[in-house]
């Protein structure tokens, strides 16, 4: 064990003084947007009620989300182009705006506008991040930068949610937007020699059927954003409203992604084709489990969080584990793994939380096996997409990656609504049917994860 978890050999280490300052800004600000991602979900109910804006807290939430998939889509257009460095630094700068439009927001309507802002800057800054991966830090290097960007989620979402109730109760919900960019600072200032030296690119000519990417960007948007908003709705509005959404997804994301993804052609499409089903497989399955554990097992909800607090150390645990083992023979090896524990933690979770004789805690550790297994994967998909991409193609595949990411989280999340929707009450038929889902899907991204060898 100690010989198959011993460092990779390398010049220099992550946190070397070369890379020190980038490393820890870079982390910061992915642990800012995960703060503000998960501390809006609990102040939410308080700026609905203190601005009169219920009619529009559906759109506070999938106004972002869909500024993100057209700016995912410029800053991958615009890093191949031009370098990482301008979209970094626009990225922070409309990331920080938003916050402070949404956090002296009057009303509804502008809170929505900064969330909106929001979202421009955040779609901006992680594709653009990626290849500031790429161009400054050796490939050796590469898993343990990815394994720090997912670690860099686990403390917000451990702490964010408790933290962000304090300080709406105790300080008021106006500074859980208008506290973070004092805290961005200090972040840029960290990451700003770096992109000095980086500097601008000279500009690259731009792909054929890039503007029409942004096109494509944008009803991909539009679709997202209407996918949200119809998982919040009841009746026929919902049905209308994520038919069309489905609709204008199945006709846009194709277009944004490399040719093969949906049917896992070899190489580069398999890779983002896995970081779909890996995304669409947790999300899926973790969103059923505070209900279930509340519901079925009437747990307090502190300690039914507490099974997803397990998901998540385990992922980081993951995370930290595939940075250190030494490379496998096959490009497959981690992915493969790491989907197959997931699979098979979410098949055993549901039917151990449900079954009253058995306790809890048996199903709260195979949720741990799930996250275990996403922490082996996510950061090993990342590092293919890097590896399987041209230099001047970086931006474009980090940004389908994350739109594949996304995408493929929403569209699991509007079958849930509607699987929901469907019962007056959910039931365990209903909590298996989510599961069995999620399984399905993870066991998917298992069997074809040997398609991210390309052929020789």
């Amino acid at each position: 064990m100690t010989a198959l978890l011993a460092p990779t050999p390398t010049a220099q280490g992550l946190f070397d003084r070369r890379f020190r300052g980038l490393s820890v800004g870079m982390v910061a600000l992915i642990s800012l947007l995960a703060f503000e991602a998960l501390a809006v979900a609990t102040a939410m109910p308080t700026i609905a009620h203190a601005l009169d804006g219920l009619r529009l807290y559906a759109l506070a939430f999938g106004g972002p989300a869909a500024a993100g998939v057209v700016t995912m889509v410029v800053a991958g257009m615009w890093s191949d182009a031009r370098g990482p460095a301008a979209p970094v630094r626009h990225g922070v700068a409309w990331f920080v705006v938003g916050l402070v439009v949404a956090g002296t927001a009057p009303n509804m309507v502008q809170f929505v506008i900064g969330r909106v802002l929001q979202g421009l800057g955040s779609g901006l800054l992680i594709v653009a991040l990626y290849v500031v991966v790429a161009r400054v830090y050796p490939e050796a290097l590469h898993r343990r930068v990815f394994a720090a960007f997912a670690a860099a989620w686990v403390v917000p979402s451990l702490v964010g949610p408790a933290i962000a109730g304090l300080i709406v109760q105790y300080v008021g919900w106006r500074w859980v937007f208008l506290a973070v960019p004092a805290l961005a600072v200090p972040a840029v200032l960290l990451i700003r020699p770096a992109l000095r030296g980086m500097g601008d690119q000279p500009a690259r000519r731009l792909v054929p059927g890039s503007v029409r990417r942004i096109g494509w960007a944008c009803g991909a948007a539009v679709s997202a954003g209407l996918l949200h908003v119809g998982g919040q709705q009841h009746g026929t509005l919902e049905v209308v409203l994520i038919v069309s959404a489905l609709a204008g997804l199945g006709l846009c994301v194709p277009r944004l992604l490399p040719a093969g993804v949906l049917r896992a052609a070899r190489g580069l499409p398999t890779v983002i084709a896995l970081r779909g089903l890996a995304a669409a497989a947790f999300v899926g399955a973790e969103v059923f489990i505070p209900l279930l554990l509340t519901r079925e097992r009437e747990l307090a909800p502190a300690l039914a969080g507490a099974a997803l607090a397990a998901g998540a150390v385990s992922w980081s645990l993951g995370s930290w584990v595939q940075g250190r083992v030494r490379q496998p023979r096959s490009r497959a090896t981690l992915p493969r793994v790491g989907l197959l524990l997931m699979a098979a933690g979410i098949a055993a979770a549901a039917p151990l939380m449900l079954a009253t004789a058995v306790p809890v805690v048996l199903g709260i550790v195979a949720w741990a096996v799930a996250g275990l297994g996403i922490g082996l994967a996510y950061p090993s998909i990342s590092v293919l997409t890097l590896e399987l991409s041209e230099p001047q193609e970086q931006g474009r595949n980090s940004s389908a990656l994350q739109l594949s990411d996304s995408l493929s989280g929403a569209t699991v999340l509007a079958f849930t609504g509607g699987l929901l929707a469907a019962t007056t009450a959910p039931g365990p038929g209903t909590y298996l049917a989510g599961f069995a889902v999620a399984t399905g899907l993870a066991l998917l991204g298992g069997l074809v994860a040997g398609r991210v060898n390309p052929r020789t």
